[in-house]
């Protein structure tokens, strides 16, 4: 599958793999930071933003991808960011193919298998609720997400995904139809028994439960040469709570571990 994607800067190679209903536009500031010192790469995953749809999105297909992108682009010596599911295609494509990455960036989502993806279906369902035949715009959008959506900050996030469909038409570019019928299959654990030795990054919001203390020996058993950083009062969206403490967490790993 022929991903789209942004590109920014130059320099070895850094690809930034966005989460569930996210798309590539959401990292672009900071890939552009990180872009002083990488060739940074921002792909939108497959049912997600401009890329292709499918009706099959599992792991597998999404490393398959991932794969293909790597050698469509001529991409060696890698370093991933991956924020929850974008997170955990970047790990299983690392223990896949350890001598393609150089490093691994994993953003607030661990190795085990979530049982309570309820949250996720439930906006998965306002989006599908959603009745574009009286929507003019997207506040008219916005406005029948909030009946069901409490923060106006997520619907935000989702109104990212909006687009004109032609110039009378709005409409979702997510494949809402293939993430609502695999959305259980996305959260199945990272079942690998290979080991990713260089070096790895694991960040967490300090409000956020997607890794827990007790998910820490399984990540240092499959990435032997993992550190954990915390971020004090960020949600899951870690990198959009406080973007400068993000990078600054970034920057000081990447450059400490020149090898």
């Amino acid at each position: 599958m022929k991903l789209f994607f942004r590109r920014f800067g130059q320099g070895n190679p850094l690809i930034i793999l966005h989460g569930l209903f996210g798309i590539s536009d959401n990292w672009v500031t900071i890939g552009k930071h990180l872009a002083k010192a990488f060739d940074v790469y921002i792909p939108d995953l497959r049912n997600h933003g401009q890329s292709p749809h499918s009706r099959i999105f599992n792991f597998p297909a999404l490393v398959h991808d991932l794969i293909e992108f790597t050698e469509e682009n001529n991409l060696k010596d890698i370093i991933l960011i991956g924020h929850s599911l974008g997170g955990i295609t970047a790990m299983q494509f690392a223990l896949q193919n350890p001598s393609a990455v150089t490093k691994i960036i994993i953003v607030d989502i661990s190795l085990r298998k979530y049982r309570n993806f309820d949250d996720h279906q439930q906006l998965i369902n306002a989006m599908l609720d959603v009745d574009f035949s009286i929507a003019h715009k997207r506040s008219d959008v916005e406005k029948q997400l909030l009946k069901t959506i409490n923060s106006r900050r997520l619907c935000q996030f989702l109104l990212k995904n909006v687009y004109w469909r032609n110039k009378d038409t709005l409409d979702w570019r997510l494949n809402l139809v293939a993430l609502n019928e695999n959305l259980p299959l996305i959260y199945e654990n990272t079942a690998d028994d290979k080991q990713f030795k260089c070096p790895a990054l694991f960040i967490r919001g300090g409000s956020s439960d997607y890794i827990l203390d007790e998910d820490l020996d399984e990540i240092y058993k499959k990435f032997p040469r993992a550190e954990l950083s915390t971020v004090p009062n960020a949600t899951h969206w870690v990198h959009a709570d406080a973007p400068e403490e993000f990078l600054k967490i970034v920057s000081r790993f990447l450059l400490s571990h020149e090898d």
